[in-house]
This record gives C-alpha cells, structure tokens and sequence, in this order.
C-alpha cells in the first residue's frame, strides 16, 4: 500500500464541499489522517478566502488511477474546469506526495511542487507529518515549515470538525 498525501481546498460554499470530500475520501481510503483545516487569502487571483488541509491515506491505486479517483470527487462536487487555471472552485484535491516518487508519474508531478511555494499546503502538511522527507529537497517538511518565510501567505486555523 502507498502512503499517499493530498491537499484539499475550497473557496465556494468551503464548509460543505470540505466535507463532501473528506466523506468520499473515507468511503474510497478508509482511515484519514486529516490535518487542522487552515483559511487562507486567494493565491493567484483576487476571490473569496479558501479552506484548505492535508489528508493522509493508504492506498493500492496507482498514480494515475487515483488521480482519476479524485477528479471524479471534484467533478461529484461541482468543479468547473472551464475557466482559468487560478479561480474560484468548489472543490480541489491534488496529489501531494506517493510514497517517496519523483518525476512524473502517469501525467503526474510528483511530488508536487506547492509543498515548497504554499503555506497553505505546506503548514498542515508539516503538522500531519512532520519527519516524512520530502523526496528531492531531503528535508523534512517539519524543517520545511521551520524555514518557509511566513510572511510570504497569511493562513490561521479555524474551526472545523468532521465527521
């Protein structure tokens, strides 16, 4: 089984479609390991604020057929591709890291290269697994998150349960 992370994201109805996904990730991985769920400015565009997390699972999909998996969990959400590649969207789920992959891996980048741009992604991320080595850099994402320059992304935790 492949230790898999993802990143989840939302800025449209964000509590909801959050949800949605978690609840379809559990019903397709079983057990997550899901990280607080941080809010944060719109990257890359002017819109509403997001909700985003990391989740952890095991899985025996390989790359590209998880990807598919989780494309059907956006577009069950309502995701629009039509429009510009940095927009409003009611779900996100992107593929963060496959056990230890490098490269690109059935038309996927692993891993992928927001864990070093994004506070969005790389702070929850750094909290659900603060020791797992980040496949080309050899950090780890808990000394990732320790040198990220913080006043790059504002984010702050909020309150969120699930289930």
């Amino acid at each position: 089984m492949a230790r898999v992370f993802l990143s989840l994201g939302s800025n449209i109805d964000r509590e909801r479609h959050i949800r949605a996904g978690l609840d379809a990730l559990a019903r397709q991985f079983g057990e997550l390991q899901v990280s607080r769920v941080f809010e944060s400015e719109a990257v890359g565009f002017e819109g509403d604020d997001f909700y985003n997390l990391v989740v952890g699972i095991y899985t025996d999909l390989p790359v590209g057929q998880l990807a598919l998996r989780l494309r059907e969990i956006e577009d069950a959400n309502g995701r629009l591709r039509a429009g510009p590649k940095f927009s409003a969207r009611t779900l996100d789920i992107d593929i963060l890291t496959y056990d230890d992959l490098a490269g690109t891996v059935d038309s996927v980048k692993l891993p992928r290269a927001e864990i070093e741009k994004n506070a969005f992604v790389l702070q929850p991320l750094a909290e659900l697994a603060p020791d797992r080595v980040h496949p080309l850099t050899g950090k780890t994402f808990g000394q990732m998150w320790a040198a990220y320059d913080k006043s790059k992304q504002k984010l702050w935790p909020v309150e969120f349960s699930w289930p």
